[in-house]
């Protein structure tokens, strides 16, 4: 198995709540940041996929969280491949600080056309499922 994609992420003022902890909204946006930037890093671009009229919803999510992040952390967003299959790409991500697992995420994004209906996920996508899962 592959090692997973790592993504860095700072928390800012704007990410933490009236307590200095990290708003549990902020963690999905954490989560997004790190999985667009995982696409990328293997060559697929969300804007050559809007051209051929497809994108990316999430599906279903489970997220456990088992700690906080303060502002000013700097923390690693971890994603991997789990499987792909027809129009669905099932990932696990999580988030450290300092090696320390925070946030813990399963879900599955699906290819969506232009209508909002189930496309096949772009034959990128399943290269980088078969190289990664």
């Amino acid at each position: 198995m592959t090692a997973p994609d790592r993504f860095d992420v700072r928390v800012y003022y704007e990410d933490t709540d009236f307590s200095g902890n990290v708003y549990h909204a902020a963690y999905l946006k954490f989560l997004e940041r790190a999985r667009t930037e995982f696409l990328r890093a293997h060559g697929v671009h969300h804007f050559e996929l809007a051209k051929d009229g497809i994108a990316f919803a999430v599906r279903s999510m489970t997220i456990e969280f088992e700690g906080a992040a303060h502002i000013d952390d700097l923390l690693v967003v971890e994603t991997k491949v789990i499987a792909a299959t027809g129009a669905r790409l099932s990932l696990e991500q999580a988030i450290f600080r300092n090696d320390v697992r925070l946030v813990e995420a399963t879900l599955v994004v699906v290819a969506i056309n232009g209508q909002g209906r189930a496309a096949r996920l772009p034959s990128a996508v399943l290269a980088l499922a078969m190289r990664e899962g």
